[in-house]
């Protein structure tokens, strides 16, 4: 069957193996460091690669129930500092992580994650290493979880 359609793209052939190409659309987030524009006393919002890196830091400092109507949103990784200090809780770390990742941001893709033991400082340092899907750009998140005495 060829048929040749007249548009701004013309395809001539067979139309199922044509290939619809969106365009990349920005992402946008608010930074919530809240800095204000100097010219337009605005807050400047986060674009791109950084907006989907603050998406991923958010879920990452989420428990569950710190969310109305999402209850299960988050990595819930504060609930694991009280755990003992050993490698049970480490594998646990990098579980939920991986799982709210998985179910929540479709936009990248996990390459690797490091959980740091720092019982010296009753604190674990996560580095959290990804591949951003749309831009084919590999990225890292980093985020020091520390207990309060």
């Amino acid at each position: 069957m060829a048929t040749t359609i007249q548009s701004d793209k013309s395809v001539i052939g067979d139309i199922r193996k044509a290939k619809v190409v969106a365009r990349q659309v920005g992402h946008r987030d608010l930074d919530l460091s809240l800095k204000i524009h100097p010219i337009r006393k605005d807050i400047i919002p986060l674009k791109d690669d950084n907006a989907i890196k603050n998406a991923i830091r958010n879920l990452l400092v989420s428990n569950f129930s710190d969310r109305p109507f999402q209850r299960d949103k988050g990595a819930n990784l504060r609930a694991l500092l009280f755990e003992p200090a050993d490698v049970i809780t480490t594998v646990a770390i990098k579980q939920n992580i991986r799982k709210v990742i998985a179910k929540y941001e479709p936009r990248v893709k996990l390459i690797k994650i490091t959980v740091q033991n720092k019982a010296d400082q009753n604190a674990y340092r996560i580095i959290v290493r990804f591949l951003i899907k749309e831009f084919d750009q590999a990225d890292n998140v980093e985020i020091i979880l520390r207990r309060l005495r």
